[in-house]
């Protein structure tokens, strides 16, 4: 049966991933301001701490940067460079110090060729594409009747859901370095370290939305695919 696009009943698929999306940006945005007023104890800012670690790693060679934007902070593989937002690179909070250990954690992913950091990377360029040809193809072939260009874009979008997908162990890996290393190093005492983990947690939260939304978006796909050829 064929619904109107106006009346897409498909639609009540997303809003549990779509709740969840809201929740998990307001998350980490109340997260991360709450941690970024408590300065940690040791005084060191986010850059220090980054620079320390990757010393530490062997990784003399990543240099630490400063970049515009809020939130912006992460590690480039290709150029093989860190990058923090002035929120991170300058502040001595609790919070900078978690995220900044978290990016120096994909520094060390990379540099120890951890498997699914690799397949992200690699999966990349076909998820670049994904995300922005499935949904006009897929509907191209909805409205021309083609069962074949529905197929493609179905495709390209499986290909950036599982690019989602491996995503969340590549994050989920790198928060554990980090909180393991700013432990370890005593960058945080043992109340501040918790308080690390609430901020990757929240910040982790919002790759875990970002999954359901892909996978509830395919499995809408599907359904208007299935529709279509009643």
């Amino acid at each position: 049966m064929f619904f109107p696009f106006y009346f897409d009943p498909t639609y009540v698929l997303l809003i549990p991933a779509l709740l969840l999306a809201i929740y998990a940006q307001g998350k980490v945005q109340t997260t991360f301001r709450r941690y970024m007023h408590e300065r940690s104890q040791a005084g060191m800012t986010g850059a220090q701490v980054a620079r320390e670690l990757l010393d530490a790693n062997g990784l003399y060679d990543v240099p630490v940067e400063l970049i515009a934007g809020t939130l912006s902070d992460h590690y480039d593989p290709r150029s093989k460079r860190m990058r923090l937002s002035p929120q991170v690179y300058q502040s001595t909070s609790v919070a900078a110090l978690g995220v900044a250990a978290h990016e120096t954690g994909h520094a060390v992913q990379h540099a120890e060729a951890y498997i699914p950091l690799g397949i992200r990377n690699n999966l990349y360029p076909v998820a670049s594409i994904g995300s922005q040809m499935a949904f006009p193809l897929f509907f191209i072939g909805f409205i021309t009747w083609s069962q074949t260009i529905m197929n493609v874009g179905i495709w390209l979008f499986i290909g950036a859901l599982v690019f989602q997908l491996v995503t969340l162990p590549v994050e989920f890996n790198a928060s554990r370095r980090a909180l393991t290393m700013l432990e370890g190093g005593r960058y945080l005492t043992r109340t501040e370290v918790p308080k690390a983990k609430q901020v990757l947690k929240a910040a982790a939260l919002t790759y875990v939305a970002a999954a359901a939304m892909a996978a509830s978006q395919l499995v809408r796909l599907l359904l208007l695919r299935g529709a279509r050829d009643d």
